[in-house]
């Protein structure tokens, strides 16, 4: 026997948890239907006992001032702080202060948006070609490499250039050269999100596999299991934010069957973009060691410290906030190198190169840490990637994905944002808000 609804949401990241709180504000009866037995998808916040901080499995930034996070937190504006301080680079075993990211930024305000897409490292080659480049142009063209790869979490050789345009416009539209974070963690986010759908009544059904989706226009059947029970649930429509990952799984656990299959408009858009591969590794030291290192007069005001070619090569500290904490940022070949390996490989692997980074013995590393937290975010069936990147001739691939399908397979989350916020959390929260507004017009037009 099934259940039926107006709307049902697949995935509760905050794609699923944007659009299933405008669906039910607006007086739809909507289940959202999550894998997990958490909502949150690609957020997720855990606790440190010994510091009390939040630590940050997933999502960690806000990037600039985004209309989408701000409006949430209205009410309680000093949750959000900016994460300020000094960037450091590592080079030649040597430490200093550096303008990594302004130096980068130069160089990409020089892509054009015109004529022929091409591959960034295209690009690259074309603006530095490695025979002839001076010292400091090879230099140039290996931070823009890093920075491609590790903010994008992409292959240079696969991402488009006019999708990175489209991002680095939408990023100064919000002045996205600055970065935020929230006092308790992105968990803040979610339990507001939480708030709002228990307020509105939503249905939301954890622990909930979805299998298989049936549909024609202005109807769906959608097959789950939950701890081995089978179960049917009917609906007009259906709002599908699963990661990318998934959709372009053929098979396994979490793979979603559409009957019929969906048009190959869609099968094309979903071949145009890529799912970047990051794994990051918490570090919960006894002390901030790294503030009395010999010969690194203000390493205590530490936000960055970048080493491209390294195994993790970003890191970045909790400052202005005062804990004893170092995160590492695996990307692209250094997510696939780690790929498979446990936490504790992984952390084990990071006290290697943070010794190397530091010129601090791997002993003394190990004697202060107290803690590490790690997520394989490749390995996870309903995640399968950390976060969406466009290849070449992405955007109109991502214009098409955000099309409905008949008026009653629409789609949302991070890879279907059509702003340039993709591979965000504001990205996918628009994407949700745009995809419940499309469903609302459709239904209003069938009522008149």
């Amino acid at each position: 026997m099934s259940r039926s609804f107006d709307i049902a949401v697949i995935g509760a990241g905050a794609a699923g948890l944007a659009a299933c709180q405008e669906l039910t504000e607006a007086g739809l009866s909507v289940i959202l239907l999550e894998a997990r037995n958490r909502v949150g998808g690609r957020i997720f916040t855990e606790q440190d006992h010994t510091t009390g901080l939040p630590i940050e499995m997933g999502a960690e930034f806000i990037h600039g001032r985004p209309r989408e996070i701000r409006e949430l937190f209205r009410e309680k504006p000093d949750s959000i702080y900016e994460a300020v301080g000094d960037t450091w680079c590592a080079q030649d075993g040597r430490l200093s202060r550096c303008r990594f990211f302004e130096d980068v930024q130069r160089l990409l305000q020089n892509m054009e948006s015109n004529g022929a897409d091409e591959p960034f490292l295209e690009f690259l080659d074309r603006q530095f070609p490695e025979n002839g480049a001076s010292p400091q142009q090879l230099e140039l063209r290996r931070r823009a490499l890093a920075y491609v790869s590790g903010f994008h979490a992409a292959d240079p050789a696969k991402v488009g250039v006019q999708w990175l345009v489209k991002e680095q416009r939408a990023e100064d539209a919000m002045e996205g050269d600055r970065t935020f974070r929230l006092r308790g963690g992105y968990r803040e986010l979610i339990e507001i999100f939480a708030q709002r759908l228990d307020r509105a009544r939503a249905v939301v059904a954890t622990d909930t596999v979805v299998s298989s989706v049936r549909w024609k226009a202005g109807e769906v059947q959608i097959a789950a299991f939950r701890l081995g029970e089978s179960l049917l649930f009917d609906a007009r429509a259906v709002v599908i934010t699963l990661p990318l990952g998934v959709l372009q799984s053929p098979d396994g656990i979490g793979t979603v069957r559409f009957a019929p299959e969906l048009p190959d408009e869609k099968k094309w858009a979903f071949g145009k973009l890529e799912m970047g591969m990051a794994r990051r590794i918490t570090l919960v030291f006894a002390q901030r060691f790294w503030e009395g290192l010999p010969g690194t007069a203000g390493l205590g005001k530490m936000r960055f410290l970048l080493s491209p070619g390294a195994l993790f090569p970003t890191w970045w500290t909790l400052h202005p906030q005062p804990g004893p904490i170092l995160t590492g940022w695996a990307p692209w070949q250094s997510a696939q190198e780690l790929a498979g390996h446990s936490s504790s490989e992984v952390a084990q692997r990071a006290v290697e190169t943070l010794s190397r980074l530091l010129q601090v013995s791997e002993e003394k590393l190990a004697a202060n840490l107290r803690q590490a937290y790690s997520y394989d975010w490749q390995s996870d069936p309903f995640s399968r990637g950390a976060y969406s990147y466009g290849a070449v001739d992405a955007r109109p691939a991502i214009e098409e994905l955000a099309r409905p399908v008949e008026s009653t397979l629409f789609f949302a989350g991070e890879a279907v944002d059509t702003s340039g916020n993709n591979g965000t959390v504001q990205g996918a929260i628009a994407s949700g808000q745009s995809a419940a507004q499309q469903v609302l017009a459709v239904l209003q037009g069938a009522a008149r």
